[in-house]
């Protein structure tokens, strides 16, 4: 199936993704594993999670999978000063060229959220991990994320964002439907969790609202909403209202997220 990648890899997205970690991203996920496990990381991205999966697992070989050999190409250079045991795979997770029962662990980091269809994708995960094994998948809700202030400029990031990621055909409040969509799946057990990024003090509001003010006027989705017909001063005055929430000391925000154990 063919998907657009709704935030694609500019730099102010990998700027993003590479602050990820397995400590900060898959906490809910890391008591299952144990050395010598085999893993399949779907959508590796800047491969940081990943990393850190493979660490983990090791001597165990970890796959890491992208959509195309240039997202992959970004996935290897996390590993060139490694010996870490990792297989590289260019591949679409709704049909995986890869074999049943393969892997203990199958990992998908933000990924469900951008697919045509997450249940085939569930089912796919399904099929290569081994019986007993863990399908671990995690995902934001858009709509769960508050913030304060409220700035009206930051609503409309938001109404935003949720237009072009369905016009993608992805689905930007995933987080609350990992459950529905893994019993579509056909897995019947599944263990729900949710936790949250926060992002509060001066230096994570720095991160945070300085990245999404490059990338609302930089990246693919500024790209896409220009496209659309979405005009220039509103894609400035939304930076320009992230760049004001840097700098407003008592600014917050919580990303929520829907996670999910499920057992072949």
């Amino acid at each position: 199936m063919n998907n657009v990648y709704t935030h694609g890899h500019h730099e102010s997205v990998l700027r993003s993704h590479r602050w990820r970690t397995a400590e900060n991203s898959a906490g809910y996920l890391l008591p299952q594993l144990r050395p010598g496990m085999s893993l399949l990381d779907v959508g590796a991205g800047p491969g940081t999670i990943t990393a850190d999966l493979a660490r983990l697992v090791a001597p165990g070989r970890t796959t890491a999978l992208e959509a195309n050999a240039a997202a992959l190409d970004i996935t290897r250079k996390a590993f060139e000063n490694t010996d870490a045991d990792v297989e590289f795979v260019v591949g679409d997770v709704h049909a995986l060229d890869l074999p049943d029962d393969t892997f203990d662990v199958v990992h998908a980091h933000q990924v469900l959220q951008h697919v045509a269809d997450p249940v085939q994708a569930l089912r796919e995960m399904r099929r290569v991990c081994k019986p007993g094994g863990v399908v671990a998948v995690r995902d934001s809700d858009y709509h769960g994320f508050v913030w304060y202030p409220e700035l009206p400029e930051l609503t409309e990031w938001m109404d935003l964002y949720q237009r072009m990621a369905r016009a993608n055909r992805g689905e930007p409040d995933a987080g609350r439907r990992l459950l529905s969509w893994a019993q579509a799946a056909g897995f019947e057990q599944a263990d729900v969790t949710t936790s949250t990024w926060s992002f509060a003090n001066p230096e994570e509001r720095a991160f945070w609202g300085g990245m999404w003010a490059d990338r609302i006027r930089s990246s693919a989705l500024a790209d896409q909403a220009r496209a659309a017909g979405v005009p220039e001063e509103t894609l400035e005055a939304i930076s320009q209202a992230w760049r004001t929430w840097t700098e407003t000391p008592d600014a917050f925000i919580s990303i929520l997220h829907g996670e999910l154990l499920c057992t072949a």
